[in-house]
């Protein structure tokens, strides 16, 4: 039997494959099944629920491709003439359909803006709100609450002169207690007992280290007073200044607070003042020689041209009101 005869058989028992004329006919393979397909890399997936794309057909595709290869897939269904082209929904945040056309369960609803900002200040749009209003910079210095009523546009610093027993710290006392404004009341005396060891006492005599004392107090009481008035505050501060050493007395008072200072002079008669010193104790009382002496050279503010209190006769009440009306006839000339 020839190798061409029908019937041959080879080595191992193999059939010897028919010539190529008596080969039947190839058959192209039958269509898959259709069945969701998923859609090409690349392409945004349909919305959850919507019928999935046509699969792709299967088909002989040209050389290079046997039978039952699928052909390339081409990017998408191309629309007929005049039909309208199939939605394309736009990329977004939808999984892909599962595996065995199940459609996936939409995604939950965005939640909505809020009627309005929450509790913590954020905006309806979600930045941050704009801060408060910042105050200007005020250098260290604070606006005083007014008290209701009238009071002066700017603030005032008195210098109330008298002689030891005048009571002019009781009367600056009480004039800064009862003004409808924010007003300090500075002693000298007070101020020149802050030194304890070392005090100069006035009634050992007029000294050097007296006079270092009390030009250091006036220094501080002078500060201070600049110190209130930058920040609102009028002060009233006493001393006994004496007018025939005007360089010394007021003329340094003006230096440390300023030009503006409002000078007034309580002089109450000689026999007033003696009484008032006799109550005094401690360093504020003075020998009657030396009241006297001080007495005698305060007459020569009269016809100074400043403001003159004769107390003689006024309580305390009485001659603070009098002081208020001299400095707001100060201040309504000014």
């Amino acid at each position: 039997m020839t190798p061409s005869e029908p019937g041959f058989h080879g080595p191992a028992g193999e059939t010897a494959p028919a010539p190529a004329a008596a080969r039947p006919a190839a058959h192209p393979a039958p269509p898959p099944v259709p069945g969701p397909a998923e859609p090409p890399r690349g392409l945004a997936a349909p919305y959850p629920g919507s019928p999935p794309p046509p699969p792709a057909v299967q088909q002989a595709g040209p050389a290079g491709y046997g039978a039952g290869r699928p052909a390339p897939v081409a990017a998408g269904p191309w629309p007929q003439h005049g039909a309208p082209a199939p939605h394309q929904p736009p990329a977004g945040p939808y999984p892909h359909p599962r595996p065995g056309g199940a459609p996936s369960a939409p995604p939950p609803p965005m939640p909505a803006d809020p009627a309005g900002p929450p509790s913590g200040g954020w905006a309806p749009t979600g930045q941050f709100p704009l801060a408060s209003p910042v105050p200007p910079a005020t250098g260290g210095h604070l606006t005083p609450p007014h008290p209701g009523g009238p009071h002066p546009a700017r603030p005032v610093a008195v210098l109330l002169i008298g002689a030891a027993g005048a009571g002019k710290t009781t009367v600056a006392r009480h004039w800064a207690e009862h003004r409808p404004v924010p007003t300090a009341q500075i002693s000298l005396d007070d101020v020149r007992e802050w030194v304890r060891a070392g005090f100069a006492d006035p009634r050992a005599g007029w000294n050097e280290n007296s006079e270092a004392q009390y030009r250091l107090a006036r220094r501080t009481c002078g500060f201070a007073a600049r110190n209130y008035l930058a920040n609102g505050i009028s002060c009233i501060v006493d001393d006994a200044v004496f007018p025939d050493q005007p360089a010394v007395g007021l003329g340094g008072w003006k230096r440390h607070i300023g030009p503006e200072l409002l000078p007034v002079v309580l002089l109450p008669g000689l026999e007033v003042v003696l009484e008032r010193n006799a109550r005094r104790t401690g360093t504020r009382r003075l020998s009657d020689e030396e009241v006297a002496s001080i007495h005698g050279r305060m007459a020569g503010w009269y016809g100074s041209g400043l403001p003159i209190i004769d107390n003689s006769r006024l309580d305390v009440a009485e001659t603070a009101a009098m002081l208020d009306r001299i400095v707001a006839r100060s201040l309504g000339a000014a």
